[in-house]
């Protein structure tokens, strides 16, 4: 691999919002690797060469000496790993960016939610194209200031799923941030977690809410069964052995039933609320990063959410109501003609027959 200086790795993070911002600063405090970040806002970039990466939240107060560009040259080496912070819109020309500053035998590392790797591997090649699914939140109230919203870890692999000796490096350097492994069957994860944000992500956009006040209300929690449930059917359909998330989350089982979809209560329906419940509480203080790209003037990503799974449910003829009507309803906030509101939301159960 590609060395720099002292002979460390060299790290590119692309992306300098919440989740590039944090990465990033928490790299950069480990010192496993020389650490660059890319943002193409000047103010990010000034904020973090004059004052570091300002880390709060769920992190201990501090400052990060750091380094963010706004430009990039391959004159100035190239890097081993390309971390993928931008938002998913902006994954296929991030990726056209970076291409000519990774290194030959390097990867470029999808942190989006969604299944970017299968949109970039066209660009940079299917062999230099690995994937994260990133299990914390973070955002950023300011200019290099960075809130971690909630702590985790990543599940690294490839959608193809082969084996690849650059994800156990990738492994011990991401350490730093939280617990990481390397899963065999990526694209279980990857479904899983698309199952998630497709429900929290989308509703957190709509409702304007952190998720623990989001999953307080009933009509919620009973859209993100609808939304999740509509998930699992098309990754099935995709041949798709889903992953637990986090260990615990099971989509296989949370995924309603045809009885349970027609059912107002029902012991197991009293138990997926609980479980949703529990989640509410755990990330209570996280924020869509959909809303927060939305409220800086953002493209809206529920494209390569909800419109994933709508989408690819068409291919299999699998209908997605909830899905199409959740992506319709977040294009309209993005346009400005619906705000973020519980008001909003309940529009959409309205609309799509959940009481």
């Amino acid at each position: 691999m590609n060395t720099g200086e002292k002979g460390r790795v060299r790290v590119l993070v692309a992306g300098c919002g919440g989740i590039g911002g944090v990465a990033a600063g928490l790299l950069s405090e480990a010192g496993l690797a020389e650490v660059v970040s890319y943002s193409t806002n000047a103010d990010i970039a000034a904020a973090v060469n004059g004052r570091g990466y300002q880390l709060t939240g769920a992190e201990a107060p501090r400052a990060v000496p750091g380094r963010c560009v706004t430009a990039l040259d391959p004159a100035e080496g190239l890097y081993d790993y390309v971390l993928l912070a931008v938002q998913p819109p902006q994954v296929e020309a991030a990726a056209r960016q970076v291409a000519s500053v990774l290194a030959p035998d390097g990867a470029a590392v999808c942190l989006q939610n969604g299944l970017c790797e299968a949109r970039i591997a066209p660009i940079l090649g299917p062999e230099r194209v690995l994937g994260a699914v990133v299990g914390w939140g973070a955002t950023m109230p300011a200019p290099g200031v960075y809130e971690r919203t909630a702590k985790n870890g990543f599940v690294l692999g490839r959608l193809d799923q082969k084996p690849d000796p650059r994800l156990e490096r990738l492994a011990t350097l991401l350490g730093c941030i939280g617990p990481t492994q390397v899963s065999p069957n990526f694209a279980g994860a990857r479904w899983s977690k698309l199952a998630i944000n497709c429900a929290i992500s989308t509703l957190g956009t709509l409702g304007g809410e952190r998720l623990g006040s989001l999953m307080v209300s009933i009509r919620v929690r009973r859209l993100a069964l609808r939304i999740m449930s509509e998930t699992v059917r098309v990754a099935h359909a995709e041949g798709v052995a889903l992953e637990k998330v986090s260990g615990t989350l099971d989509l296989d089982w949370i995924a309603l039933t045809e009885r349970e979809e027609r059912a107002v209560a029902s012991p197991g329906l009293f138990a997926k609320h609980a479980m949703l419940l529990a989640v509410g509480a755990r990330y209570r203080r996280m924020k869509s990063s959909m809303l927060s790209a939305i409220e800086r003037g953002r493209p809206a990503a529920v494209d390569y959410l909800n419109g994933e799974v709508v989408s690819r449910g068409a291919g299999h003829h699998i209908a997605t109501p909830v899905n199409a009507a959740a992506q319709a309803m977040v294009h309209a906030v993005a346009r400005g003609e619906r705000r973020s509101s519980m008001a909003t939301i309940y529009d959409l159960a309205a609309q799509v027959g959940v009481g």
